[in-house]
């Protein structure tokens, strides 16, 4: 069966390298991320002559959920022609919505494809940390309002998304050290091949 991977989780958990690592290791892998679409947000902004802030209420109205719509479609395209399409992107909202899911699950049904989401588990002063190494300008905002950014966000696994009875349907990548990642991607590639 063919498989949409989600990996997810709260910005600087480290989700891109987590998922390159695992499109090497998959076999029939089309890889996606969501930044590559930041250009063209960068270019709405300047177009409405709004400061770049990607957690402003403009870009929560008017941008952020046109990407992920955006993504999903590419996604569901590529489901198409190859066997396993992963996204990267933090899908913070989505992966709680549990109509959100169930409405993937339906597209992905017609693809005859299943839904993974690989929830990468870190520490928050790890994410702070890799956040300040990054140097982002899209991190700009959470660093200088710390307290109130981590506030906002949901650092808990999405436990809802676990149906016991589907080895692959939510799987946790524990990315805080080397130690950790190397395990965890063992594990989950052991899983998904």
């Amino acid at each position: 069966m063919k498989k949409l991977i989600l990996v997810t989780s709260p910005p600087a958990s480290g989700k891109t390298y987590v998922s390159k690592k695992l499109a090497e290791a998959l076999c029939h892998v089309v890889y996606l991320d969501k930044d590559t679409l930041i250009i063209l947000s960068k270019q709405i902004f300047a177009v409405a002559g709004e400061e770049y802030n990607r957690s402003s209420d403009f870009f929560n109205k008017n941008i952020r959920d046109y990407e992920y719509e955006t993504i999903v479609a590419l996604a569901l395209e590529a489901l198409d022609y190859d066997d396993i399409v992963l996204i990267n992107a933090p899908f913070t909202q989505e992966i709680r919505e549990l109509g959100y899911i169930r409405g993937l699950k339906e597209k992905l049904k017609e693809k005859n494809a299943s839904l993974v989401v690989v929830w990468v588990e870190t520490a928050i002063d790890v994410t702070k940390q890799r956040m300040i190494g990054r140097n982002s300008e899209r991190d700009t905002w959470k660093l200088a309002h710390w307290d109130e950014y981590v506030a906002g966000r949901n650092f808990d696994i999405p436990i809802a998304l676990d149906d016991p009875c589907v080895k692959d349907d939510l799987l946790i990548f524990k990315n805080s050290n080397d130690k950790e990642f190397k395990t965890s991607l063992k594990e989950i590639v052991s899983i998904l091949d």
